[in-house]
């Protein structure tokens, strides 16, 4: 089965990183600009076959809220998810900084999912673990949504997340969840320790499980007439408070 990236950037981070791994890529016809010929010319490097079709056959394929494809469409086998055994051995063996990663629990909007990951790679996270029910899945919308992050960051789905909460515990990583009425302001706490880090649903938040399987709460400040901020802006947040801690140039 066949997934879409759409969108200069992403097509070209794909090209880059070498996965996902594209099987085709729609190059509309008559652009020539400099990116469109990057692509072109990394596609041929590559083996890649590409095709240079009119513009209104190329709108036909993708959703419309995806409209703006930027004139680049590429085809990629399904999205292939890391083991999470596979990024718990490379955070066993990291020896430079202590690990950072998050957990997102029934995150449903895929433009949400993207901007996260695109948060995570530029902090360097150590992966992004999200479960296999009730939640946004790697798609063509949250390929492009995450500029091309999702092909460079680690990304997992596993069945429980209270169970993984534990196995993560087991290897002396703390847990810090998020919660509007968490009585722990999220500059008080400590991230400069191995650390993970749970963001809610965009409705309903931390399931309670998985709330009470986390190590502490926090919340951010809301000063004004709104009572939480988008997850995604949460999540940056967060994360670059950890990088502030770790003090991190």
């Amino acid at each position: 089965m066949s997934e879409k990236i759409v969108g200069r950037n992403p097509v070209m981070e794909a090209l880059r990183s070498g996965s996902p791994q594209i099987e085709k890529i729609l190059i509309v016809q008559g652009n020539e600009n400099r990116r469109i010929r990057e692509i072109i010319d990394a596609a041929t490097w590559k083996g890649i076959p590409f095709q240079r079709p009119p513009r209104h056959l190329m709108d036909r394929l993708i959703d419309r809220r995806d409209s703006n494809h930027q004139g680049v469409i590429a085809f990629i086998r399904e999205f292939q998810y890391s083991d999470l055994s596979i990024i718990l051995k490379r955070i066993r063996n990291k020896k430079d900084v202590p690990p950072v990663l998050l957990m997102l629990d029934q995150i449903q909007d895929p433009r949400n999912l993207g901007a996260i990951i695109r948060t995570a790679n530029a902090v360097e996270a150590d992966g992004v673990i999200i479960p296999k029910n009730n939640a946004a899945e790697i798609t063509a919308t949250v390929h492009k949504a995450s500029a091309g992050s999702t092909a460079y960051t680690p990304i997992s789905k596993v069945t429980n997340l209270a169970q993984t909460i534990e196995q993560l515990k087991s290897l002396g990583i703390w847990v810090v969840g998020t919660a509007e009425d968490a009585g722990m302001c999220y500059t008080s706490a400590n991230y400069t320790v191995p650390l993970c880090i749970v963001l809610g649903n965009e409705g309903s938040g931390i399931r309670r499980l998985v709330k009470k399987k986390c190590d502490y709460l926090v919340h951010l400040p809301m000063l004004g007439q709104i009572s939480s901020l988008n997850v995604s802006v949460t999540a940056g947040v967060l994360l670059y408070e950890v990088l502030r801690q770790r003090g991190t140039k």
